[in-house]
């Protein structure tokens, strides 16, 4: 008797029970509920963390040229110092506040987070490339890494949205459209540098950016 009752209290305690307006039981139910190979999701993820990639490493194939531009060095030799602090300023930001983005998206959820970072992304990316000063651009950029919490949310999306089989896949997804944004961020700043001016290639990986962004909105709203 005493065995059937532990047999009966085990398997009661297996069953995931859904309730309504629990955002855990939905993302139970929407992973339960997948059929065949995620593509959908795996594409979400890509494109979102291929967006917060590609202005890390953008600037630096026109960085210096944008500092002889405004005109802060007293000397050529000085350059090289300005845009240091210019590069450091974004990891510098997602330093501080990486902790706050993952506390919000437990708190809120991922969605909120993800779209702030996307949108961030294209705001403060278009003021770097309008930077009328040096301290514009430094500030701007600051700005752009404290906002980048779509990287936070989207880790914790793919490690919870894919069933358990996917779930390696998903993961490696982040790592593998990470280290894509790395690649073909500087190319394509170099690119459009080239076509245009420093400061058009900034506002071309934003309108880039931008275009991911609106590319993926439809999905957002429904996968999350």
């Amino acid at each position: 008797m005493a065995e059937d009752h532990d047999s009966q209290l085990g398997e009661s305690l297996l069953i995931n029970e859904l309730y309504p307006n629990c955002p855990g039981c939905k993302v139970d139910h929407y992973k339960n509920s997948q059929r065949g190979f995620p593509i959908r999701d795996l594409l979400f993820v890509w494109i979102v963390v291929l967006s917060s990639a590609l202005p890390i490493l953008s600037l630096f194939p026109f960085l210096y040229f944008m500092i002889e531009d405004l005109n802060i060095a007293e000397k050529e030799e000085d350059i090289g110092f300005y845009a240091g602090f210019i590069g450091a300023s974004y990891m510098l930001g997602r330093a501080l506040v990486s902790v706050l983005w993952g506390m919000v998206a437990d708190r809120f959820g991922r969605k909120l987070v993800i779209i702030i970072g996307l949108s961030t992304v294209v705001i403060f990316n278009t003021l770097f490339g309008l930077s009328v000063n040096y301290w514009m651009a430094l500030i701007t950029r600051f700005f752009l890494g404290c906002f980048s919490g779509a990287l936070v949310a989207i880790r914790a999306y793919a490690s919870e949205i894919f069933r358990e089989e996917y779930q390696a896949l998903g993961l490696s997804t982040v790592t593998t459209a990470w280290g894509i944004g790395l690649i073909i961020g500087p190319a394509i700043g170099g690119f459009l540098a080239k076509e245009q001016d420093q400061r058009g290639a900034a506002n071309g990986i934003a309108l880039t950016t931008m275009s991911l962004a609106k590319a993926v909105g439809p999905t957002v709203g429904g996968a999350l």
